[in-house]
């Protein structure tokens, strides 16, 4: 009897500590970067007027679903709709990005997974140096970050797109490796959130000559929990050559996705195997205890 009660009590779960409940978890995913994460897909300039204008074409891949929010400028939950940065990147013109396709893809993918709540964050034409801790974009980014978790939401990821602004100066993109390790360093202290995931993508265009440099950092970055998808090659609008097209923006967030949902089942099969072994090693711990038992009763 000895054994069976103490060989459940291994097994039993930690107590948790409960938090005020939403309707339903909110699974939060940040959005973050600049005008390519804001998304640009869709968007024309007409040189005649010069006028900048959204086509208004929201492809399948990225139409509303009850199960997929957005955190709106005022803070609030709503339903998520293209364009996803119209209130928050409010000085320009936005279309269609990855975060509609990318919430979708993971839902069609894993029903289970519950409700996404996206975080726009992104700002078009900014430098990594503009996101460093104490600069305001990361004081709003922080600021709407930590209001998506209050009331029992949960930090999903952070999707990241930007550094087209750093390719401009050679010695600012020789600078981009050291100020994107310390911008993700930073954040995910200041969220107490030191395992974030975090899927950063690699450039698909730049606005200068140094953008090798840029996605050299880009995808030789050495941080825990952080992964890189190329976006090079994803077709780009005409005449501009730096934005995603809708179709572009829509490969990309699937391949986000696909990132995503491989890196949550690597950690589930790893979390499976620890509770394995925690079972196992539980088991050899009570039969040595009865086996010692057994030798004290005897002698």
């Amino acid at each position: 009897m000895f054994f069976f009660i103490v060989f459940f009590a291994c097994l039993a779960p930690s107590p948790v500590k409960s938090q005020n409940a939403l309707p339903q978890k909110i699974n939060v995913i940040i959005l973050a970067g600049q005008s390519n994460m804001a998304g640009q897909g869709g968007v024309s300039y007409d040189a005649a007027t010069n006028n900048i204008t959204w086509d208004g074409v929201v492809p399948e891949q990225c139409q509303p679903n009850p199960s997929i929010l957005r955190l709106s400028v005022n803070l609030t939950w709503v339903e998520a709709r293209e364009p996803l940065h119209a209130d928050i990147d409010a000085t320009k013109v936005n279309g269609i990005g990855p975060g509609m396709p990318f919430a979708n893809e993971v839902l069609t993918r894993d029903p289970s997974f519950g409700t996404v709540g996206l975080v726009p964050c992104a700002i078009g034409g900014t430098n990594i140096s503009q996101w460093q801790k104490g600069e305001s974009l990361y004081q709003q980014l922080m600021r709407r970050a930590t209001t998506a978790v209050q009331g029992g939401g949960v930090y999903a990821a952070m999707l990241w797109y930007q550094g087209e602004s750093d390719t401009w100066i050679k010695e600012e993109a020789e600078l981009y490796k050291g100020r994107l390790t310390k911008f993700f360093t930073d954040f995910r202290s200041d969220l107490q959130a030191p395992s974030l995931p975090i899927f950063q993508v690699a450039l698909a265009s730049g606005e200068g000559p140094y953008v090798e440099i840029v996605r050299e950092a880009q995808l030789g970055l050495n941080l825990s929990n952080v992964q890189c998808v190329d976006a090079k090659g994803l077709p780009l609008l005409e005449p501009d050559r730096l934005h995603l097209t809708s179709t572009a923006q829509v490969t990309l967030g699937q391949k986000l996705a696909d990132a995503f949902l491989r890196y949550n089942q690597s950690n589930i099969n790893l979390s499976s195997n620890n509770a394995s072994t925690k079972s196992f090693s539980c088991f050899l711990f009570c039969l040595l205890i009865v086996l010692w038992m057994n030798l004290v009763y005897k002698s």
